[in-house]
This record gives C-alpha cells, sequence and structure tokens, in this order.
C-alpha cells in the first residue's frame, strides 16, 4: 500500500513539473511573462501583508481578487485560446518535399527583384476562416505561379497566398496582425506583424520576403527568424514538414 502511494505522490509530482514547464514555455517571451511577474510580486505582498499585519492593504487586495480572475480572463484571452488550440494539436502534418523547393525557389526569386510575399502554410490548426478572406486558386504549387501572384501588377499581391496539403488553394487572405508586435523592429512592416499574428494563433508556418530590402523571413510559433539565406530557409523548412518514411507524425512537434 505504502510503495502505490509512492507511485502515486511520483506521478502527481511529475505531471505537476511537467505542466509547469509547458506553461513557463508556452508564455516565455511573450506579455504573458510580464503579467505574471506582475502577479507574482501581487501575491508577495498579499502574504506579506498578512505577516506584518497590514490588515487594510490586505483587506482591499482580499476585494480585489474576485475582479481580478475576471480581468485575468479577458487579458489572457488570445493566450488562452492560443494554448486550447495548442493541446487539440496531435501530431506534425508532412509536407511534400517539392512544394519546400518551390516555396524556396519563389521566395529567392522575388527576394532577388524586392518583391513582397506572405507564404502560409497550414500545418495542424485548419486556416479555413483565412482563407475565406481571399480567392480561391486550387492550383499546384510552382514557383512560377506563386512569383506571378505576387507581383506588382496582379491584383492578389497585397494578400497572403495559403498552402493546404501541397496545394495553392487561396490568394489575396487577409491574416490577423501580431498582438505582440509592439516589440518588432520598425524595419518590420505588416506582412511580418501578419505572419506573427497567423503563427501565434496557429501551428501554420509563415514565409516573408520584405518589399523594402527584399530579405526572407520566416514564422513559427510566434517567433520571427529574419535574414534567412536559401539554404537557412530549406534546413527550416524541412526540419518542420519533412520526415521520409511517415506522412503524419504522432505527438511530435
Amino acid at each position: 500500500m505504502d510503495i502505490m502511494n509512492n507511485w502515486k505522490a511520483i506521478l502527481e509530482i511529475a505531471i505537476l513539473w511537467y505542466a509547469i514547464y509547458m506553461m513557463l514555455r508556452f508564455v516565455k517571451g511573450t506579455r504573458t511573462e510580464q503579467l505574471l511577474k506582475g502577479l507574482l510580486i501581487i501575491c508577495i505582498i498579499y502574504v506579506a501583508t498578512q505577516q506584518f499585519g497590514l490588515y487594510a492593504i490586505n483587506w482591499a487586495l482580499t476585494r480585489l481578487f474576485p475582479i481580478s480572475v475576471l480581468a485575468l480572463i479577458v487579458i489572457f484571452q488570445p493566450e488562452l485560446r492560443r494554448g486550447l488550440a495548442q493541446l487539440g494539436r496531435f501530431g506534425m502534418y508532412q509536407e511534400n518535399i517539392e512544394v519546400i523547393d518551390e516555396i524556396r525557389n519563389s521566395a529567392v526569386a522575388l527576394s532577388r527583384k524586392k518583391i513582397g510575399a506572405l507564404v502560409a502554410i497550414e500545418r495542424e490548426t485548419g486556416l479555413k476562416s483565412y482563407i475565406e478572406t481571399g480567392t480561391e486558386i486550387d492550383g499546384k504549387v510552382t514557383a512560377r505561379l506563386l512569383t506571378s501572384l505576387f507581383m506588382p501588377q496582379s491584383p492578389l499581391h497585397d494578400g497572403a497566398v495559403v498552402i493546404r496539403s501541397g496545394r495553392l488553394v487561396a490568394a489575396g487572405c487577409v491574416l490577423p496582425l501580431s498582438t505582440e508586435s509592439h516589440g518588432l523592429s520598425k524595419n518590420f512592416g505588416m506582412r511580418h506583424r501578419a505572419a506573427i499574428g497567423l503563427t501565434e494563433e496557429t501551428d501554420a508556418v509563415c514565409v516573408v520576403v520584405s518589399e523594402e530590402t527584399g530579405s526572407i523571413s520566416a514564422a513559427i510559433g510566434g517567433k520571427l527568424s529574419h535574414d534567412l539565406n536559401e539554404d537557412d530557409l530549406v534546413k527550416m523548412l524541412r526540419k518542420t514538414f519533412y520526415n521520409p518514411s511517415k506522412g503524419r507524425i504522432p505527438w511530435q512537434r
């Protein structure tokens, strides 16, 4: 009986440790991290007021706690939505290796001409709501098609292109801007902020070509990797999407 209780205690500690670790990893580098630090300071003040008999401050903090719960739900709404979405992802979608090469070739060609581009590649989380904001195409992904869509004379060049299951499903799509983009460099335009915004809310991967500098960037998980060369871009995309033996990779990120 004691052995069983010990195993239960070890299991509970392991689960709690993993949950705390994943929560800290999830909020690291976001505005939530700063908010949690503020909450920790308030908790320390609350404990201190109890220890030192500061009853007036303790009374005020006690009355504020119920209101704070509702306020936190409102403040953390984007993070809560993103976290629940991540809980529902059970694998990693494999994109065709030829599609990755076509995206690379298109990005390099557009970069040399300093033509802006934004390509979103769907993974586990569906992008249907964003696809519906653009024009449906449903064509084979080729560098020539991608490049032509982003040419200045194209009516769809301002929006994003969405790729799903190796097919170019829509162009001219509107993506959400990042809620945490205030810390970005002023050199980053709306395309970069939209790429970060989409990858904050979904597990999609975005490739961005800057219209001002011609630099190539990629966004994954709300993080932007800037000024990538051709090899870096391919390496990042293959690491994210490609596994030679499996189409779906369960429980792997």
